[in-house]
């Protein structure tokens, strides 16, 4: 993936850190963590299980807070905003897909798809979601309900989800690890076929080589801390 070297920097994390009381001990998932993203980039965030790479990307969602450190996403220092104002960035520029699905079992894929638009009171959501829907391959699903699809169609109308917003930032958690190899090279190439179209900008935490060989650059953690910076 080409990248535009006069790319403004979209997110900028400084000393992260985050630490957890057990019982009478002090437990730190993050250490120091300090690094930035320009806008279009893809970013992934690998290391061994335990080395804190969703608590990250928790903290980079606002979704939890941390104990040191600042995250500005836009501009905006994510953790002077309260917990609404967080909710309210998220909604505005924020799309997220995850491992699981995270689908609403009571919603067909249409419906799943239109929610966040919903949220948001954007008009023609069911006319936006259904295109989208569409461009992912799932037009003959449209009316299936989360149960009736299979574990890719699943990751698909998710990924639908993420991106019907038109969001300036994708946040992914192990998007292909519930999915066998061809099926999660399909979700690979349509990650990053939906990532050019849209112009994202795309954090994902994996353990698929062959997702961190799509990124411009890699970002390793091991107990907590940031290792390097590879280009």
């Amino acid at each position: 993936m080409v990248l535009d070297a006069s790319a403004q920097t979209l997110i900028r994390v400084s000393a992260l850190g985050k630490q957890v009381t057990t019982g009478d001990a002090e437990l730190t998932i993050l250490s120091d963590v300090s690094f930035e993203v320009r806008a279009g980039e893809a970013v992934a965030i690998v290391g061994v299980s335990g080395s804190g790479k969703s608590t990250l990307l928790g903290l980079l969602a606002g979704l939890d807070t941390p104990t040191s450190g600042t995250v500005r996403i836009d501009g905006h220092d994510l953790y002077a905003l309260d917990e609404d104002g967080r909710a309210a960035l998220r909604g505005k520029m924020v799309g997220f897909v995850f491992q699981s699905f995270q689908l609403l079992p009571a919603m067909t894929a249409l419906e799943n798809v239109m929610l966040p638009l919903e949220l948001a009171g954007a008009a023609g959501a069911r006319e936006a979601a259904r295109a989208m829907l569409e461009r992912v391959g799932l037009s003959e699903r449209l009316n299936h309900y989360p149960k009736q699809l299979s574990g890719g169609e699943q990751q698909r109308v998710a990924i639908a989800r993420a991106f019907v917003t038109r969001p300036k930032l994708l946040f992914a958690d192990e998007p292909t690890g519930n999915l066998d190899a061809a099926t999660g090279a399909q979700v690979i190439d349509l990650l990053f076929e939906l990532n050019r179209e849209s112009r994202t900008t795309l954090l994902l935490v994996t353990h698929d080589e062959a997702l961190t060989q799509r990124c411009n650059r890699v970002l390793r953690l091991a107990a907590g801390r940031l290792q390097n910076h590879d280009l």
